[in-house]
């Protein structure tokens, strides 16, 4: 079985650290593709720009898309209404990890079809507990619907 690949777009180089370090920590040993901004996002989950050529099956799609909401050149939200309206990447599971409790954002995140909205404790040890669920609930208990639906 291959590695199911987990995209995360943050472009806070501090916050990436700190996922990637949660993650590792909580043995959750997936690969991270990180995107720096919500264009270089939907580059990669469209196999255009700099992933052209990159094929996109069942299982080069990620398990998994953690998306920060305040990102350069295309928001967060604007990379989740594209997620959605694209038969490809429209059944992904898409967490919204981000720093706002903004009531609009996290409405906003639903409506566009968020399958969860968590705001990042700004505890480490909190940060990793809240990794280490959603790492067990997202990458090993969850079932996402098969890649020819």
């Amino acid at each position: 079985m291959s590695v199911k690949i987990i995209l995360l777009v943050e472009d806070n180089p501090d916050d990436v650290e700190l996922t990637l370090r949660a993650l590792k920590k909580n043995n959750i040993a997936n690969e991270v593709v990180v995107a720096h901004d919500g264009e270089e996002a939907l580059a990669y989950l469209t196999a255009t720009g700099r992933y052209e050529g990159h094929t996109l099956t069942g299982t080069s799609l990620p398990q998994l898309v953690l998306l920060d909401l305040k990102l350069p050149k295309l928001g967060g939200l604007e990379v989740l209404r594209a997620m959605r309206a694209d038969p490809r990447t429209q059944l992904l599971p898409v967490v919204v990890l981000t720093s706002s409790s903004e009531e609009p954002d996290i409405i906003a995140s639903y409506d566009l079809g968020a399958n969860s909205y968590i705001r990042k404790p700004v505890d480490f040890n909190q940060f990793m507990e809240a990794v280490r669920e959603l790492g067990l609930y997202w990458l090993v208990l969850n079932q996402v619907p098969p890649a020819n639906h």
